[in-house]
């Protein structure tokens, strides 16, 4: 007799039971068989009362995807366009970040950062699309790096100055001041056609080639302008000043470009002027322009306790650190920035408003009140000229002891002319 049983592994068994008139199985111990569930592969039923096994509770369910050997456990991976997005935003953010970076430490750096630093406004737009990029792309690191740039930006973005008093005491003159770089002297006639209609006191040409030194003594009567200081050479090397002021000469700067300088009686009152025309930052130059910067520093340095007026070609901005130790050296200040116009570009005067930079400057000491700046257009040049209003006020001090004295009309015979460098 068989009888089939479950051990508590729910497996059967199947047992031979001794017939109760066999006497050769009586006080015999049943002995137990394997039945077909110990075969291999062989289904076994479940015990009573339990729940039969699901496919994931059998030992032949068959494996997920997350179990497959090889299976990446990670995130599912970026789509391609999303990919693409951040490294777009990476390669935007990086540029824009490295050139914001130097001007938050307060460095000019290598090449191509100082010629970039002249756009500091424009690193707007590419921190703008690496913001673009980075939010379509999800990613959320970009996102908050290209935030940052573009707060860093819009904050350097505004007028540097140093903290700009107002200047005290009666005005003992008032006078207009006009810089120009007439390109190897190429816009002469737009100069000497500008100087008649605009009648200036003072006139500061930068790369005044020999015929445009010879334009200005021919063309612009000495009646309205008897005193002369002019640097004569070719190309780019010459340079001028105009004045309706008696001048006496004065140790310019010397540098590649002729910076002469001047001493004018106006108002009672010696006022240093100086021309500014340090090389630009070209490409393996820069040390070059920095170097130059750094003499027109130094000169600001030395006359800071006077009346004062730098104005020329700067071939720098307010972004570029240099230019901003020179006006910090000089307790001195940009007019077109007094005069709410920091970021009108002069430079090139062929691009399109208002894209440029802002190179072409005229700086004055506290001597001085801006009332006015004017950007004028002259053809076959590169630059814009500078045209300001001032004030000039009686401090009451001696800020203006020693110098030249007005001693009648002690005007400069014959040309005036200064043959030497500069310097």
């Amino acid at each position: 007799m068989a009888a089939e049983l479950f051990d508590r592994a729910g497996r059967s068994r199947v047992m031979h039971l001794p017939h109760s008139g066999d006497p050769e199985d009586r006080g015999t111990t049943p002995t137990a068989h394997a039945g077909p569930a110990d075969s291999p592969g062989a289904q076994v039923p479940p015990p009573v009362g339990s729940t039969p096994a699901g496919p994931a509770d059998s030992p032949e369910a068959t494996a997920g995807p997350a179990d497959s050997p090889g299976a990446s456990a990670g995130p599912p991976r970026r789509s391609p366009w999303r990919r693409a997005g951040s490294r777009g935003a990476g390669v935007a953010l990086a540029g824009a970040g490295v050139v914001v970076g130097c001007r938050i430490v307060g460095v000019d750096g290598i090449t191509p950062v100082p010629q970039l630093l002249a756009f500091l406004p424009w690193m707007l737009v590419p921190a703008g699309l690496g913001l673009l990029l980075a939010a379509l792309a999800r990613h959320r690191g970009l996102v908050a790096c290209a935030l940052v740039v573009l707060t860093a930006t819009s904050w350097y973005v505004q007028p540097y100055d140093t903290d700009p008093r107002t200047p005290h005491g009666p005005v003992v003159a008032r006078l207009r001041v006009l810089t120009a770089n007439v390109e190897f002297g190429q816009a002469t006639g737009d100069l000497v056609a500008a100087v008649r209609r605009e009648k200036p006191d003072l006139v500061f040409v930068q790369e005044c080639a020999r015929a445009c030194s010879e334009a200005l003594a021919g063309r612009i009567p000495r009646a309205d302008y008897p005193y002369r200081t002019v640097v004569e050479g070719e190309f780019a090397s010459g340079s001028a000043i105009l004045s309706a002021h008696p001048l006496t000469p004065a140790p310019g700067i010397r540098g590649v470009l002729a910076m002469p300088g001047a001493e004018a009686r106006i108002g009672g009152r010696t006022v240093q002027l100086q021309l500014a025309h340090p090389l630009p930052p070209i490409p393996g130059g820069v040390d070059a322009w920095r170097e130059e910067l750094g003499l027109v520093s130094a000169y600001a340095t030395a006359h800071k306790d006077r009346p004062a007026i730098l104005a020329g070609d700067f071939n720098a901005t307010q972004d570029h650190a240099a230019f901003r130790r020179l006006l910090d050296a000089g307790d001195l200040h940009d007019s077109a920035r007094l005069a709410g116009a920091s970021r009108t570009p002069t430079w090139p005067a062929t691009a399109p408003r208002p894209l440029g930079a802002q190179i072409d400057h005229v700086l004055v000491s506290e001597d001085f009140g801006v009332t006015g700046a004017r950007f004028l257009d002259l053809a076959d040049t590169d630059h814009r000229a500078l045209l300001v209003a001032l004030e000039l006020r009686d401090a009451g001090d001696a800020r203006d002891t020693g110098g030249a004295r007005d001693t009648g009309d002690a005007r400069d015979t014959g040309d005036a002319r200064d043959t030497g460098d500069g310097g």
